[in-house]
């Protein structure tokens, strides 16, 4: 076997390869590869995207169905007269974004600050009137004395379909969904807020 011989000129040529190589090295090392993520930027939203978000128009975030029984009797001479009837209605509560005001979307930054209308009724009309019962009816009584059932029914039904608790489930629906709806978008940052009844 013949020993391996090296001359001179390969010596300096390896030398200068592995001093190239371990400076590049702790070059790599000594640089912060980490992407840094630019906090201040900027994500736009055009006013075609704002339109279409408010375009949708009555979002509804909580179903509320009741039963009312309602009756009201006349007194009279010989006998009572008695009107009892039974309706039925289902709630639908949420917002409607044709009630936006004109800034009711904000972009600052990274962020978005949406303010939508205060949640509530969104379709007064709610008792579904094919479904009412007439429990029980003796006598004669005029269409006034029906809608005047209709009318106590539909504001007892209010009562119990528009409670705090519900209006608060409704909001914390809205919320959910818009936030999801924005992060779609590309924002990660998202504010919502409601405006009260009064505002």
């Amino acid at each position: 076997m013949k020993p391996i011989t090296v001359n001179r000129k390969q010596l300096v040529v390896a030398a200068v390869v592995a001093v190239a190589i371990l400076l590049v090295w702790l070059l790599i090392i000594g640089t912060d590869n980490s992407m840094e993520l630019d906090h201040n930027k900027e994500i736009d939203i055009t006013p075609a995207q704002i339109r279409s978000i408010r375009d949708i128009g009555e979002w509804e975030f909580l179903s509320v169905s009741d039963e009312e029984f309602v009756d009201t009797m006349r007194r009279g001479f010989l006998r009572n007269d008695h009107l009892a009837r039974i309706y039925y209605g289902t709630m639908r509560i949420g917002v409607d974004l044709s009630d936006v005001e004109e800034d009711w979307l904000v972009v600052e930054g990274d962020t978005v600050i949406l303010t939508l209308p205060p949640v509530g009724l969104l379709d007064e009309r709610f008792i579904d009137e094919a479904r009412t019962v007439a429990f029980h009816e003796s006598g004669k009584w005029k269409a006034t004395d029906r809608e005047d059932l209709y009318q106590r029914a539909r504001r007892r039904m209010m009562v119990y379909g528009l409670s705090k608790e519900n209006l608060k489930s409704a909001e914390d629906n809205a919320d959910a969904q818009f936030r999801q709806l924005l992060r779609s978008m590309g924002f990660e940052n998202v504010v919502i807020r409601f405006r009260r009844s009064s505002e």
